[in-house]
């Protein structure tokens, strides 16, 4: 369990840095060229992936935080479950800190610091950070043991 906890650790720890860089570096809606295609950007997400419920009033806040604690109190359940493995709980400890990393920022802003800007002939993805790239991540590694798993007889 201490090198999966330990990972979510670093998972929030990684996020919370690169956060307060921007926050210190960026004016609110200020944007960095970086490449023809990707930007440093400070912008704040009130809601959840593509800002889904971001102009919801305000209860979202508390939702998200709620949703992300009891997923977090069972990706631990599941972690200790599997914490012989290596992929799993690997794979599980990436979304738990990235769940927790937002809810910090959700506490602290009552919204999420984005701030990766990656786009394409004048389209723009959806602004995310850290957080959200470890539970990409995460949920990819998942997909892949799944996939990878010997069935039981």
């Amino acid at each position: 369990m201490p090198l999966w906890l330990g990972l979510a650790g670093a998972v929030i720890a990684l996020d919370q840095f690169t956060k307060a860089l921007i926050v210190a570096a960026f004016r609110l809606h200020e944007a960095m060229p970086l490449t023809s295609f990707f930007d440093l950007v400070f912008v704040f997400n009130a809601g959840a992936a593509f800002s889904f419920l971001r102009d919801a009033g305000g209860w979202q806040k508390w939702f998200f935080v709620a949703l992300a604690l009891v997923i977090s109190a069972w990706l631990i359940a599941t972690i200790r479950r599997h914490a012989r493995e290596r992929l799993l709980p690997a794979a599980l400890a990436l979304i738990l800190g990235g769940a927790l990393g937002n809810v910090v920022d959700r506490l602290r802003y009552d919204a999420v610091v984005d701030f990766l800007d990656f786009h394409w002939a004048g389209v723009h993805f959806p602004a995310f950070n850290v957080a959200d790239s470890a539970i990409t991540v995460g949920v990819a590694l998942m997909l892949l043991q799944q996939l990878t798993q010997k069935e039981s007889p």
